[in-house]
């Protein structure tokens, strides 16, 4: 048996030196394991049951995490013993005992683990399995996982993925989609894991179900929800996700996708005023989200609630290239903007499109597409399509400059997150919260 004796990962299969195979005598061959991808609480009452693992529940479903697609090479190490394997389980490819650095790396389709002091696997197909043993967390770069970390060989280089229990995944999702609260706020993160893991059962198929093809269901960036993994995590926030275990919402008795962003400005949005060619749904409306005592939004407290954004010269002829290129123009050239302005507004009082009439002609953007093509100079795009024009500089029939003014930030289709703790801070519990941003919802388990 050959080992690294600066790592302490012991290699399981023909180990390469200077390109000599050297066959192990220990290589380990292992039976296929199979292994494929109500109401909170109140604060008097008892816990939600659950299992006796922390954020695992018995029926727990089991959650597929994109954390990179086109890695040259994934490291790999964990906090404790831990292992690799090839195809479900059948071959052990290496044991570690720490946290030694290892790499997994891809070429022409084929994976292989590598070390520093130059030890390798044979390159083999895959997929690759680390996992952990006892209470050991993965860890691949910079960040630790729980569950497993998945490896498979993609044309640009490694996809990993990281597979568990979608208790374990709201864990690192929950802290980063609103910030770690007070006490007093607790209620605005009870609603968020339970919108959260609504939001989630909506991508992540219970029972018996193979992995999608593309190898996962959500990806751990804002294009579904922000996962940062175990490290991540906060007691506040777990104790939170403990007491709403298992629960999501409901119509009609069927589970609902529950989207939310920042701050809603202070009236929710509907899903075709956000997102081009999205079904409007009974319990996704135009909802008002107006203090009674103060006459102002719930979410003014929101640190982003009120912007302002300037466009000089430059930029608007840049937004009329992009906005031409949203609207499928091959090759696309900047034009000067002679004016700008908004036709009409949606229900909820957000812009319904803008026109920059130009000169060669009027260029009409989409609600839509709003956000994404008026982007300012770092590339940020806009912080939501509430606002009016504030400031106009004109010169020589053109527009030089342009301020605007809105309020909220984000899509504003769901709960308002600044809303919630607003709400949650005046006193209101998770269940009322999830009632006004949900309107006709009830809380209840998923499976």
């Amino acid at each position: 048996m050959t080992m690294d004796m600066r790592s302490g990962l012991r290699l399981l299969v023909p180990v390469l030196f200077g390109g000599v195979v050297m066959t192990s005598a220990a290589m380990v061959a292992c039976a296929p394991t199979g292994t494929a991808p109500g109401a909170p609480t109140p604060a008097a009452g008892p816990p939600v049951a659950r299992a006796e693992a922390p954020g695992r529940l018995a029926n727990d479903r089991v959650a597929l995490i994109a954390l990179s697609a086109r890695s040259r090479e994934a490291p790999v190490s964990a906090t404790g013993r831990w292992r690799i394997d090839e195809q479900g389980g059948r071959v052990q490819l290496v044991r570690g005992r720490g946290e030694e650095p290892w790499r997994i790396e891809q070429q022409t389709g084929l994976l292989r683990v590598a070390g520093d002091g130059g030890d390798a696997t044979p390159w083999r197909e895959g997929p690759f399995v680390a996992r952990p043993l006892d209470n050991a967390l993965l860890r691949y770069g910079t960040r630790r996982y729980r569950g497993e970390l998945v490896f498979t060989a993609t044309d640009s280089g490694v996809m990993v993925v990281n597979r568990l229990p979608v208790e374990d995944y709201l864990r690192g999702v929950v802290p980063l989609e609103l910030p770690v609260r007070n006490p007093a706020e607790r209620a605005a993160l009870e609603a968020q894991a339970i919108a959260a893991r609504s939001y989630t059962y909506m991508r992540v198929p219970g029972g018996m179900v193979e992995a999608p093809v593309t190898g996962f269901n959500l990806v751990s960036t804002v294009q579904n929800q922000v996962y940062g993994g175990a490290d991540a995590e906060h007691p506040v926030v777990n104790e939170a996700i403990d007491r709403t275990a298992g629960l999501v919402l409901r119509y009609n008795g069927l589970i609902v996708d529950a989207p939310y962003s920042s701050s809603c400005g202070g009236r929710s949005a509907t899903p075709s005023e956000a997102w081009k060619g999205a079904r409007d749904e009974p319990y996704l409306q135009n909802v008002d989200d107006i203090d009674p005592r103060t006459g102002t939004p719930y979410c003014d407290i929101s640190p982003r609630h009120h912007w302002h954004a300037e466009f000089d010269e430059g930029q608007l002829q840049e937004i009329v290239r992009r906005a031409l290129q949203a609207g499928g123009a091959a090759a696309p050239r900047p034009a000067a903007v002679r004016s700008f302005t908004v036709p009409g507004r949606s229900r909820s009082g957000r812009a319904a499109s803008v026109v920059l009439r130009t000169e060669r002609g009027d260029v009409t953007i989409e609600a839509r597409d709003i956000r994404a093509v008026m982007r300012d100079a770092r590339g940020a795009i806009l912080s939501s399509t509430y606002f009016s024009v504030e400031r106009e500089s004109r010169g020589g029939g053109r527009l030089r400059g342009l301020s605007l003014r809105g309020t909220g930030h984000g899509h504003g289709v769901g709960m308002c997150q600044w809303g919630a703790i607003g709400r949650a801070r005046a006193g209101a519990d998770a269940r009322e919260i999830l009632r006004h941003y949900y309107p006709g919802t009830v809380v209840g388990f998923a499976d």
